[in-house]
């Protein structure tokens, strides 16, 4: 009796080991790996959002809906309406991947809402860890060379708990990869990085081997933060920058912040001898 208890002890331990392990393989599978399984479809995901994102159709505010949030719509989206919902809800994060001869061919973002039916070729990882889905989206920014990069940058700023701000900043500085992605690095970077990603901004608008327009971007940017942060960035520009034309940019945006910090420096250099 004893001997048949040990083996049946012993037999349900290796059973749920191997289920265990089953389990460990599973999860650790890559979402890059696993949209690669489909040459031609799509490809669904979920993850959870960073608080105060909701989401209206194409459009999603960042932040909640209000006065000082940034809305992001997508207009050319609003067409599809064949595999989402309307639904103002605060999260979750959505993306489909289309994928044709292994290639990304599109890539399209919601919040909220719900999934329509999946029709033929339609692939759904479910609810995947939002640290993951981040870090598989700026991958896709910072490895394909036509506009699914560009697409790729806001969702992964939504995933909550994600990391991905020293990442945006490589990208943003790194001239291999195309402009539109990284001015949307830049973008993003200005909107929702805090501190880090100022200081991070500051970088890029004094690197001369980053290209003006993504430079630009960076003092736009900076514009867009918290005045506390922002006004005495973009002064610093203003007096420092050995580029005049990224002088220039920050003065236009000090000019509109109606800030008394600014209208010392134009005083400051109007009367200048």
């Amino acid at each position: 009796m004893r001997t048949w208890l040990r083996t049946s002890v012993a037999k349900a331990s290796v059973i749920a080991f191997a289920a265990l392990a089953g389990a460990t393989v599973a999860s650790a599978q890559s979402i890059a790996s696993r949209v690669a399984r489909v040459s031609n479809g799509s490809v669904r995901m979920s993850f959870n959002a960073r608080p105060g994102i909701c989401g209206s159709g194409t459009s999603i505010w960042y932040g909640g809906r209000g006065r000082g949030r940034t809305t992001w719509s997508d207009d050319s989206q609003s067409s599809r309406d064949v595999e989402w919902e309307n639904d103002c809800s605060m999260g979750p994060g959505r993306v489909v991947i289309d994928r044709q001869n292994g290639e990304i061919t599109d890539l399209r973002f919601y919040v909220g809402g719900r999934w329509r039916a999946a029709g033929p070729g339609v692939v759904d990882l479910g609810m995947v860890p939002a640290g993951e889905a981040a870090d598989y989206l700026v991958s896709i920014a910072r490895n394909e060379r036509g506009s699914m990069g560009e697409k790729a940058i806001f969702p992964s700023t939504i995933a909550d708990s994600a990391e991905i701000w020293p990442e945006l900043i490589k990208i943003a500085r790194n001239s291999d990869i195309p402009r539109g992605t990284r001015t949307q690095s830049v973008f993003w970077l200005g909107q929702a990085a805090g501190d880090a990603a100022t200081k991070g901004l500051n970088d890029i608008v004094v690197d001369n081997g980053v290209d003006r327009e993504v430079r630009e971007q960076a003092v736009f940017a900076l514009s867009q933060r918290p005045r506390d942060q922002g006004i005495p960035a973009l002064i610093a520009v203003a007096r420092t920058n050995k580029d005049p034309e990224i002088r220039k940019k920050a003065l236009f945006w000090l000019g509109q912040s109606n800030d008394p910090r600014a209208l010392d420096l134009f005083e400051e250099l109007l009367t200048k001898k």
